[in-house]
């Protein structure tokens, strides 16, 4: 046994040790850090605008404190960056995380003293559960990938200025700098194709053990390698044992990945953000990312329902319950008061608090006042690909409104490893599961006010093409799985395979 996975081994079983405790004590930690976050921004000009001095209960906390999002932060934002102090949290922050909003333009997430250990910490945690319970340490010994945005840092008002994954760069332990790839010049280079070459050069001949990404980055990883050596990952990276990934939900993109590597690893599930590192994987067959509950963060949850109403209900975590999807509203060290980050997640566990992340709030499918969500079309389409072992790339769902008499429909982009003989059986499939989950589009096509949908067939590589086309390829950067609109799906009308372009167009 090597000296890194020597010492890992206690270090991990002490780490599993201190999170199995917070389980037990979620409830009252969440109300800990309520009060001690009131208490240590009582005199912050927001504070102070808030009336902090006479909050006491989280009934007050909702009186005084309304749900914002990005744009209401701006003017404080604005008042930190032209370097005041005390605005958001006590002093200014050590970084800025930049970010891109889909409706704000950049946005700047302050990352203060108190609120980069969530950032640091909860990763180093997710890898030394999984060691503890694996025992699993041998990986720590080989190289691993940890990609990121530049870790080039500009400075706004003062602040280093850059993307999470680029500023959690510059705080990897100092033991694992030697086992860390890409090189620190790689990760700077903005050009993603130029980066992945690059990427592919210095890694290709190292002993991979840990591999980390968004899935969709690890594939076109995965596909580089494969087309230079005609090889799968198993047989190019034989100590390749453990994948880690977050961003998106990993389902869609498990099967061709796992083709791609030639066997099953394991995988360590994250859910970080900008704003904070709220969850992550707890144990390899638990269903579900455990909550975060002792790091600084207070969470709300309000009803998916409630969301549009003036005053949406406000739940803490003593009073989410199961299988209900909530929009997920943090309160953290960071300055960020009752602040919607436009996810929605579902509890599968409230003994720990496990949830998954079922969708973002403005991505979804209404346009017939269906409201169908990220995780239903998810659900739907690998159900159905998995029973046909057919091997899914990338995918987006987008209405088709008619306006030629004919009956409006949802229209599915998917892009194929191998595009399968009979689409029509596999719509038909996709579309009965898609009911089964949502009764009201169910209604619709019961109604006759639907037909069933349509797929277009998007052709290799469509969909990075057309994220290049954007200039958002590479690195955090992903295909939204719904769009209420048709911007992304006329976009991406270029790249199909003319035969499956039947369809109209609204």
């Amino acid at each position: 046994m090597k000296i890194k996975s020597f010492l890992a081994k206690p270090y991990a079983i002490y780490a599993n040790k201190q999170i199995k405790k917070s389980m037990l004590t979620a409830v009252a930690d969440q109300e800990n850090i309520f009060n001690s976050l009131i208490k240590t921004a009582t005199k912050t000009e927001f504070g102070k605008e808030h009336q902090f001095e006479k909050i006491k209960t989280h009934a007050d906390f909702v009186k005084n404190v309304p749900i914002r999002e990005y744009e209401d932060f701006k003017e404080y934002i604005d008042k930190i960056k032209q370097g005041k102090h005390n605005v958001l949290w006590k002093g200014v922050p050590i970084y800025f995380a930049k970010t891109s909003g889909t409706t704000s333009g950049i946005k700047y997430i302050p990352i203060t003293k108190d609120s980069i250990p969530n950032h640091i910490n909860t990763a180093r945690n997710a890898l030394l559960c999984y060691m503890a319970q694996s025992g699993n340490t041998q990986f720590a010994n080989g190289k691993m990938i940890f990609l990121s945005g530049t870790p080039e840092l500009e400075r706004i008002g003062g602040v280093p200025t850059g993307r999470l994954s680029g500023i959690v760069n510059h705080h990897i332990p100092r033991y694992l700098r030697s086992n860390q790839l890409p090189s620190f010049e790689t990760n700077c280079i903005d050009d993603w194709e130029e980066k992945l070459s690059k990427i592919v050069e210095e890694t290709l001949d190292e002993r991979m053990t840990l591999i980390s990404g968004i899935p969709p980055w690890m594939q076109m990883y995965f596909d580089e390698l494969q087309k230079k050596t005609g090889k799968k990952i198993k047989d190019i990276f034989p100590d390749f044992s453990v994948m880690v990934q977050g961003g998106v939900n990993f389902e869609p993109y498990k099967a061709k990945l796992f083709e791609s590597i030639g066997k099953k690893i394991d995988v360590i599930e994250l859910y970080p953000a900008s704003e904070g590192f709220f969850a992550f994987q707890y144990g390899q067959e638990a269903e579900g990312l455990l909550l975060n509950t002792d790091s600084g963060i207070f969470y709300e949850f309000i009803p998916v329902e409630d969301i549009e109403n003036e005053n949406p209900r406000r739940l803490t975590l003593k009073e989410v319950e199961l299988n209900k999807n909530y929009v997920l509203i943090i309160t953290s060290n960071a300055g960020l008061w009752a602040y919607n980050i436009g996810d929605t997640v579902r509890f599968v566990s409230l003994n720990p608090y496990r949830i998954v992340v079922t969708g973002r709030v403005k991505h979804f499918i209404s346009a017939f006042g269906e409201h169908v969500i990220g995780e239903e079309v998810e659900e739907a389409l690998m159900k159905a690909a998995d029973s046909e072992n057919i091997k899914i790339t990338e995918f987006t769902v987008a209405p088709n409104i008619s306006k030629t008499g004919e009956k409006s429909f949802h229209e599915w982009y998917i892009e194929f490893e191998k595009t399968p003989g009979n689409l029509e059986y596999l719509a038909e499939r996709i579309d009965n599961n898609l009911r089964k989950k949502n009764i009201y589009y169910d209604d619709l096509i019961k109604g006759n006010i639907l037909q069933p949908l349509k797929i277009e067939v998007v052709q290799k590589n469509g969909f990075i093409n057309y994220m290049k086309s954007e200039g958002k390829l590479g690195g955090q950067n992903k295909v939204p799985r719904l769009s209420n609109d048709r911007k992304l799906a006329t976009a991406l009308r270029k790249w199909i395979i003319p035969s499956s372009a039947e369809a109209p167009v609204s």
